[in-house]
């Protein structure tokens, strides 16, 4: 599923490679991208924002099983990231650009603390891949967020649909209910009314 100013896509495709998204976008290349880690993700925009929920998952998994301290600051790292995207738009770029600086500092402080702790070697090692990936959402204010949460949201219709259906059993099933979504979900965020408000308007037109 992608997003636009005005319009929520969904679509149907048997695999979840990068072929679906470079056939859709169809040569348009956006500012910026957000999405987790899936390799088929990467790539598709000038920047790319690394949904910080699943980081944070990651993380309070390793702060659960572990008692080493980094995986703790990693968290308190990330607390912070999401209590500034909470009010982000209320900064001026300066404001936001002197607070990405100091959070790229403290986190490349974390992750040179030496570990013992395996779990927290990987956590380190997944993170510096990402790091240039992590704080882009401040560069784009009130236009990209710091989670793919969002589209997470708007899939789950769908994604509940095909298991207790278990499958579609014909590619026109599924492009139908992707068209069909598309419609509801583009004029639910035009009116700013929820799906079935805008199921309903549109029945009553």
């Amino acid at each position: 599923m992608l997003h636009w100013a005005q319009a929520v896509v969904h679509t149907a495709s048997p695999t979840r490679g990068a072929v679906v998204v470079r056939e859709m976008m169809d040569g348009h290349r956006p500012a910026v991208w957000i999405s987790d880690r899936y390799t088929a993700q990467q790539g598709h925009a000038d920047e790319h924002q690394t949904c910080l929920a699943h980081l944070a998952r990651d993380v309070a998994y390793v702060v659960e099983v572990s008692d080493d301290p980094v995986p703790w600051r990693l968290q308190l790292w990330l607390g912070s990231m999401f209590a500034l995207a909470e009010r982000v738009t209320e900064l001026a770029a300066s404001t936001l650009s002197a607070k990405r600086r100091t959070l790229d500092r403290q986190l490349g402080a974390i992750l040179a603390t030496s570990s013992r702790c395996d779990l927290t070697h990987d956590l380190q090692a997944k993170i510096s891949r990402a790091r240039d990936q992590l704080l882009v959402f401040l560069a784009y204010s009130g236009k990209a967020e710091p989670t793919n949460n969002g589209s997470e949201r708007l899939l789950r219709p769908a994604v509940v649909q095909r298991k207790v259906t278990n499958g579609y059993r014909a590619m026109w099933a599924a492009e139908g209910e992707a068209a069909i979504r598309t419609v509801v979900d583009t004029a639910a965020r035009i009116t700013g009314s929820s799906p079935f408000g805008a199921i309903l308007k549109t029945i009553g037109a």
